[in-house]
This record gives structure tokens, C-alpha cells and sequence, in this order.
């Protein structure tokens, strides 16, 4: 695969957004080292630069008529998304902010702060989080991952059957779907990073801009978000920029990963939550019946992806390659690691499940 000089400017923007969040991370180490997790940080540094490399090696192509789609790509990429970001505070910064100025009385992060602490009082919680905000939480989780498979099975069997979209366009309905996925996830990852940026602005008292976050959005934040989560990057973005870095493998395994991580994982936490009594650690939230659900949806949803898209494969192979993947996720999930479990399920368990499609 060759690099396209035309792809540099995303690759160029991801590394600079990464590396500006990465001065963010050392602030808030430096300010909050009770509640950031640097290592986290780091983690997610090292996956916008893998991202923003990544990004020109997934759209080579030897293909002429495939230019048009990328270079519409890195339009909505670099050019459309930070635009309407800036156009979004620039609307809230205008029209809200300056018509009410208790509004930045109203948003900053002390309050945002005390509504979960009122939350945690009215809900006389012993753990860190109750069972509707884990239900938001995994379902903001899943959305990228609908997101990203929606678009493939239109592309792949809607787009390509339906119209011979190769005869009209002179690309596969695989390439198209690669279009529509990367500028959406990229530019999703784009507008989590903004967010971010934001967000997490309330560590420089000259320059924050906390204010300009759209009330709708705090909300959803605090109905998703645990509190200590308030001093870290948010964790969509760390989890659609680790699918950005298995984009290569092929679509079922691929598939099969990024649902792990959101129903699997939301499987595991919901339904421990909910129905679990035995705990383990016995300090974690997390429960025995917690593991076995996570298992079995992993192992589940690992089955149906690859049997839809890689239906090629032997029955044997499938549940083989599915089991280890959902065996990956119990392993991650039991031993908590200090890095995020957004960022090690999807990478691993696509490693594993590739490892296994490609050489078993």
C-alpha cells in the first residue's frame, strides 16, 4: 500500500489534536492526580497518532475513480466537521452566552460537579454508579458501532446490489463502505476530541470555555458519565479511536470486536449490575453473573457477524475463532486492568479473532 500525498492533511490534524489533548493529560495529572489516569492518557495519545498514520493506508487504492470519494473524505474530514464545531461555539458563544450572562454561572464544572454529587445523595449509593446511568452509558458506547455497521450492510448489500454501483461509480460496494465509515468515524472522533478540548478547558481559568458546551450536551454527559470521569477524556472517543486501529481486519472480525466491546461489555456490566449479588473483587462493581453474561454475548455476537459476513468460513472456524475472542473479553474483563477496557477489548480481541481467521 502507498500514501497518498493528498491523505496528509488527517494524518496532520490527528496528530496535532492528539498531541494538544496529550499537553491537556499532563495538566490534569499535575491538577487532579487522585482522579486522572495518565496511563489511560497515554493510551490514548499513542491511538490518534496510530489513527491519523492509519487513515492514508486504508484509503489506497490503485483505483482512479476511488479519488473522488477520498478526496470528498478529507473534505468532510479536515474541512466540514471543524467548521461546524467552530460554527456550534461560535452560535453558543453569540447568541447564549452573551444575551444571558448568568449562563456561565449556570455551566461551569462546580455545578456540573454537585449535580452528581446530589445524584450519588438522593441515590445513597455505595458504589460508583447505579444501573441507569450504566444503561446510558453502554448505549452512547453502542451507537458508533451501530453507526459503523448500518453503513457497511447498506453499502455491501443495499448501495452495490440494489444499483451496480461498480458498473456506475466504478467502485465495489466494499470501497464505498470504507468511504462512508472512515469520514464518519473520523470525523466522529473529531467531534468527541472537540469536546474534549472544551470540556476539559476548566484546568486553565483564562481560557475556559466550559460554558460554551450546549446544555442537551451535558446532560446526556451527566446521565453517561461517573464523576471521577470528569478529569478524563470521554470515553467514546477513546473507543471509536481504537476501532479506527482494527479497521483493517476483515468486516466480520472486525464486526465481531467492536461489538464485543459495546455489548459485550454492556452486557457484562448491565445485567451484573441488575441481577448480580456475588462480586468479584469483592470492593468492584463488577459480579460473577456479570462475567458469564459478557461471555455469552460475546461469544454470541462473535457467531452472528461472522457467520453474516464472513460467510465463507467453515462452521467449525467460526466458533473457534468466536469462542477465543469471547475468552479474550473474559480475560480482560476479570483482570481490571488499570487501562481502559474500551481501549483493550476491541484491540486484543480483534488481534486474537484475526490471529485465528488468518492462520487456523
Amino acid at each position: 500500500m502507498v500514501y497518498h500525498i493528498i491523505t496528509l492533511p488527517v494524518s496532520i490534524l490527528f496528530i496535532i489534536c492528539g498531541g494538544g489533548l496529550f499537553c491537556y493529560a499532563i495538566k490534569l495529572r499535575k491538577k487532579f492526580p487522585e482522579y486522572h489516569n495518565f496511563l489511560n492518557s497515554i493510551c490514548t495519545f499513542i491511538l490518534w497518532i496510530i489513527a491519523g498514520l492509519l487513515y492514508p493506508v486504508y484509503f489506497s487504492t490503485n483505483n482512479p475513480n476511488f479519488k473522488f470519494f477520498q478526496s470528498l473524505s478529507i473534505f468532510f474530514i479536515c474541512i466540514f466537521t471543524p467548521s461546524l464545531i467552530i460554527l456550534i461555539l461560535f452560535y453558543q458563544l453569540q447568541f447564549v452566552v452573551k444575551k444571558d450572562p448568568e449562563i456561565k454561572e449556570k455551566r461551569n464544572i462546580k455545578v456540573f460537579l454537585e449535580s452528581f454529587d446530589k445524584k450519588d445523595k438522593e441515590l445513597n449509593r455505595s458504589r460508583s454508579y447505579d444501573y441507569k446511568t450504566d444503561l446510558h452509558r453502554k448505549a452512547l458506547h453502542l451507537f458508533p458501532a451501530g453507526i459503523i455497521i448500518l453503513l457497511w450492510i447498506f453499502s455491501v448489500y443495499i448501495w452495490d446490489g440494489l444499483w451496480n454501483a461498480d458498473e456506475i461509480w466504478g467502485i465495489s460496494g466494499e470501497y464505498y463502505g470504507k468511504f462512508l465509515i472512515l469520514t464518519a468515524g473520523y470525523s466522529g472522533i473529531l467531534i468527541f476530541g472537540a469536546l474534549d478540548y472544551v470540556r476539559l478547558s476548566f484546568i486553565y481559568e483564562n481560557r475556559n470555555l466550559f460554558h460554551l458546551i450546549p446544555d442537551s450536551v451535558l446532560k446526556l454527559l451527566g446521565k453517561a458519565m461517573k464523576r471521577r470521569e470528569n478529569y478524563e477524556f470521554i470515553r467514546p472517543t477513546v473507543l471509536v479511536l481504537s476501532f479506527a486501529t482494527i479497521f483493517f481486519f476483515p468486516f466480520g472480525v472486525f464486526a465481531a470486536a467492536v461489538l464485543i466491546a459495546t455489548i459485550g461489555d454492556g452486557a457484562a456490566s448491565v445485567i451484573g449490575l441488575r441481577f448480580g449479588k456475588r462480586h468479584f473483587p469483592k470492593t468492584s462493581d463488577k459480579t460473577l453473573l456479570g462475567y458469564i453474561a459478557g461471555f455469552l454475548a460475546s461469544f454470541g455476537i462473535s457467531i452472528l457477524m461472522l457467520w453474516i459476513f464472513e460467510s465463507h468460513l467453515s462452521l467449525n472456524k467460526i466458533i473457534i475463532v468466536a469462542t477465543l475472542g469471547a475468552i479474550t473479553f473474559f480475560i480482560i474483563d476479570i483482570l481490571n486492568l488499570k487501562i481502559d477496557d474500551n481501549i483493550l477489548n476491541p484491540i486484543f480481541c480483534a488481534l486474537i479473532m484475526g490471529f485465528l481467521y488468518y492462520f487456523l
